[in-house]
């Protein structure tokens, strides 16, 4: 048992968020490169990611207990939340929910996006990374999900435009994980505590 060990404090001290198509794979370690396909949203806002890990549970009444029996799960999400301080290609898209950035004609260099009524939303995987100093690395992976909240865009003098997102994951399959971490860390070595050998 590790009780109070100042050593397994992390700090999520810069990290980054990436997208692919859902059933891209995603890389097995903690090391690993990225593959072709998951593509870097690029500088975030300072605040970094938040995680959301919401459920409502209902009570099972019975005839013969005053007070529930039981608890269950009637909702239940996971989500992440962060802001997007690039304009580009990439990231509008993933904002506005699906969409394709196109150049008006060719050399232009001028670009439209469509922003659709279309209730369908594109779903992605997606991949977040975080360090904290040289050697601790984690990686968050969610194989399948969508942008199913943003914030208001403010456009001022004061500050860069952010594009926030609410991102939630979805289930795949019923068996696979909702989302998986990867951690490369010392303090999840064999630890356990000891158990009573009852024979």
């Amino acid at each position: 048992m590790s009780g109070m060990n100042p050593n397994e404090i992390r700090v999520a001290g810069t990290g980054r968020v990436l997208v692919a198509k859902v059933g891209t794979t995603a890389p097995a370690d903690a090391t690993a490169e990225w593959g072709a396909g998951w593509v870097d949203l690029g500088y975030t806002a300072p605040e970094g990611v938040k995680f959301g890990r919401k459920g409502k549970t209902v009570k099972v009444n019975t005839w013969q207990t005053v007070g529930a029996a039981r608890y269950v799960y009637d909702e239940r999400d996971l989500t992440l939340k962060f802001g997007m301080l690039q304009l580009n290609e990439n990231t509008l898209p993933f904002f506005y929910g699906n969409g394709d950035v196109a150049e008006t004609s060719s050399g232009s260099g001028t670009y439209s996006f469509g922003v659709t009524d279309d209730a369908l939303i594109e779903e992605r995987a997606l991949g977040l990374e975080f360090t904290d100093g040289n050697e601790i690395r984690y990686r968050f992976i969610v194989p399948r999900g969508q942008v199913t909240d943003t914030d208001d865009m403010d456009l001022n003098r004061k500050g860069a435009i952010k594009l926030g997102v609410t991102f939630t994951a979805l289930p795949q399959d019923g068996t696979a994980p909702l989302a998986t971490w990867i951690m490369k860390d010392p303090a999840f070595g064999d630890k356990k505590a000891p158990v009573e050998d009852k024979h």
